[in-house]
């Protein structure tokens, strides 16, 4: 896999508890009156960082080994907010969300640094998205990334904008 994109997916947890730093402690359940313009899923700082986490474990993990292990296999879609509702998001540590996040991140690193060109081009068919390869999966968790970043930029936004807030 290219240089930068192992870089990319290195780099995130570091930057998603710097971001995650930045939002009051008071406010890590805080929900706008409307989340029009979110770039994420509408969860809340804290339900974000335990989103990102399972996604990692439950859909990109997983995604990339069944690529990497069946012939042409169909990926499900994951309900965000159902999973949000069933692990209590709500109720979570951000430490512990942020740690388990980050040793999750280094399992996929480690994965797709030693990834072949031929193991890079195995196809399967991810639900929502239509026909991917590992490469394909492999920058939609980048993009993933980012827009959990945005969503939580976006987050910082409405908490600063609040009047006497």
């Amino acid at each position: 896999m290219h240089p930068a994109i192992v870089s990319a997916l290195s780099s995130f947890p570091r930057q998603l508890e710097e971001l995650f730093a930045m939002v009051p402690k008071n406010d890590a359940h805080w929900a706008p009156d409307s989340w029009e313009g979110i770039p994420s899923e509408t969860l809340t700082a804290l339900e974000q960082l335990c989103h990102v986490r399972d996604i990692e474990i439950d859909g990109y993990q997983v995604r990339l080994r069944r690529l990497l292990e069946e012939s042409n296999p169909t990926l499900a879609s994951i309900d965000s907010y159902e999973l949000a509702r069933q692990r209590r998001y709500a109720q979570a540590d951000p430490a512990d969300a942020l740690g388990a996040f980050a040793r999750a991140r280094a399992v996929t690193v480690d994965l797709v640094r030693g990834l072949s060109e031929e193991q890079l081009s195995r196809q399967g068919f991810f639900e929502g998205y239509g026909p991917v390869t590992v490469r394909s999966i492999i920058h939609f968790l980048c993009s993933h990334d980012q827009q959990h970043l945005a969503g939580i930029q976006w987050l910082l936004g409405k908490m600063h904008a609040r009047v006497n807030g």
